[in-house]
């Protein structure tokens, strides 16, 4: 079973949360500290974090920065914060989505059920594409470079993949955050440039002057052409 780790200080919001999550068959954790959360995250390992920003103990964004040095598990930050600067640092650290507070449960659990979809839909595909020293597996979700495996979370690869698979092709914002996030993405198109940072910081020699993903200014992004072979 699908397991969900919920850390929230607010006990009727993880309980609506909980219930909401429960009757679309997940598995449930819940804590309500931060240090206890990350605690639980390090012994259970689920297979995704909802994460409040403000929390006791050990705030969301550290914790984002401590599973993200260990592991890849999808992050979607909840937050009462409105301030589109909190939300691109939390995608900088690593987090693949968040939603701000109040919100419905059921766009959650789209949500939740997005992201999840992110981080499978490739588990049964076998496709490799190489460009120039990258090789990018869908198979295994795998990214490496010079033989060198890259980290990347589900976004991130899904953002690689997208625009590596059409070379030269030029994506608005909108659009990389519809191809990786379906209907269920909500908020900034801005909050792409975040992952695209994080992105050029792991695969660019110099992530100032990229060589693999160029900004096309007052669009969006491509891939470069000169690579696509």
């Amino acid at each position: 079973m699908t397991t969900i780790l919920i850390i929230e200080d607010e006990p009727e919001l993880v309980k609506v949360l909980s219930s909401y999550l429960e009757k679309e068959n997940f598995s449930v954790l819940k804590a309500y500290r931060g240090d206890t959360g990350f605690k639980l995250w390090e012994r259970e390992r689920p297979n995704l974090v909802l994460l409040d920003l403000n929390l006791p103990g050990m705030n969301g964004l550290d914790i984002a920065r401590k599973i993200r040095q260990q592991s890849n598990t999808p992050i979607i930050m909840v937050t009462a914060r409105v301030e589109e600067m909190d939300q691109l640092i939390g995608l900088e650290l690593g987090a693949d989505d968040y939603v701000t507070k109040p919100f419905s449960p059921r766009v959650v659990v789209a949500k939740v059920r997005a992201v999840l979809r992110r981080a499978d839909s490739t588990q049964n595909k076998a496709q490799i594409l190489q460009r120039g020293d990258l090789k990018i597996s869908l198979e295994d979700h795998r990214v490496t470079q010079a033989e060198n495996i890259i980290d990347l979370t589900p976004t991130e690869f899904d953002l690689l993949y997208t625009m590596a698979n059409q070379p030269g092709r030029v994506f608005s914002r909108l659009q990389l955050l519809e191809s990786t996030q379906g209907d269920a993405y909500q908020g900034y198109e801005r909050t792409i440039d975040a992952h695209i940072k994080n992105l050029r910081s792991k695969i660019e020699k110099d992530p100032k002057n990229p060589h693999y993903i160029e900004t096309v200014f007052g669009v969006g992004y491509r891939f470069a052409y000169s690579l696509g072979q």
